[in-house]
């Protein structure tokens, strides 16, 4: 299973909507006879890729998927079915589907078939591998990744509005894999104003550029353009971006926004980078503008996940 998860890392950037599976294929020795990960949409899932290559060499093997094969008819044909015919003897799966098409059906049809099925290796793992599509299906919204840069005490920009560069060169490239996994970005168009940016993946590796989202109205001949321009309601972009299939959506705004989204509970993971410096409580503006806590018991709480150095600066990963 480390394996297939291994595999799935690589579709990770290629799949979506789709989510980014792994599968392998294992003789009765032990032996690892193939692997296959997820392709663009519209091609072969990680279960059809690992089994055209082990070819009759599957006959009475074990296959290792991170997430429920499906049973349905879609772009591609069920899965199940080629499990089925490749005479696949026992399959271990990760993570039950959520999606409603599938939802234990592709389980329930392995096991009518006679195959042996377990659930739940590698659970936590691919659970979090896999959370923007298991977090889509079950809501039919985007998981939200709130990025920030600021000093160490919080500081997103000085006294005098300026806030190129806080963070290093290193942060800012690290900040572009991220832009890369996400199926969309969000600004307010206050930050479009005062920073023109662009919003691509540039520096990332594979580049995979997102669906660019203002907030308001960007200036004509702004650099973000061509863009959604949205002026409903957080909840209702929410509503739209995940009716149209984007599984991961990341907040790139200003203070203003970065607090908007919070205030709401809509975030569900917060990438902060910090860097090695101190402005002061007069040296600029905070991370979360428009927040407000009145009291302890109103304290928003999450829970640390990753914690790591990237070039000078701090990357601190909060699932909240």
């Amino acid at each position: 299973m480390a394996q297939a998860i291994a595999v799935a890392r690589t579709a990770r950037r290629v799949s979506p909507p789709n989510p980014w599976v792994g599968a392998v294929v294992v003789d009765a020795a032990g032996e690892v006879i193939a692997t296959g990960a997820t392709q663009e949409p519209g091609g072969a899932h990680a279960e059809i890729v690992a089994l055209r290559a082990a070819g009759e060499r599957a006959r009475g093997a074990t296959v290792y998927v991170t997430l429920e094969p499906c049973c349905h008819q879609g772009r591609t044909g069920p899965c199940t079915s080629a499990i089925i015919d490749a005479g696949i003897s026992r399959v271990i799966v990760a993570v039950a589907d959520p999606d409603p098409l599938v939802a234990g059906k592709g389980i329930a049809a392995l096991t009518a078939a006679g195959i042996s099925v377990d659930v739940g290796d590698g659970d936590d793992e691919v659970r979090q591998q896999l959370a923007p599509y298991l977090w889509h299906r079950q809501s039919g919204r985007p998981y939200v990744v709130l990025k920030m840069g600021a000093t160490l005490d919080g500081r997103t920009a000085m006294a005098d509005g300026t806030s190129q560069w806080i963070t290093s060169a290193d942060a800012r490239r690290d900040a572009h894999e991220l832009r890369a996994d996400s199926d969309a970005i969000v600004v307010g168009a206050g930050t479009v104003r005062a920073d023109d940016p662009e919003l691509t993946a540039r520096d990332a590796s594979p580049r995979r550029d997102p669906r660019r989202v203002v907030l308001g109205r960007a200036p004509d001949g702004a650099r973000i353009h061509p863009c959604l321009e949205f002026s409903g309601s957080l909840d209702a972009l929410l509503d739209q971006l995940g009716a149209e299939g984007v599984l991961q959506l990341m907040v790139e705004g200003g203070a203003h926004v970065a607090g908007s989204f919070i205030q709401a509970g809509l975030v569900n993971r917060l990438v902060a980078y910090l860097a090695p410096a101190v402005a002061g409580s007069d040296g600029g503006r905070g991370m979360f503008d428009q927040l407000r806590t009145p009291t302890m018991e109103a304290l928003r709480r999450g829970r640390f996940g990753e914690v790591r150095l990237v070039g000078s600066d701090i990357r601190v990963d909060v699932e909240l």
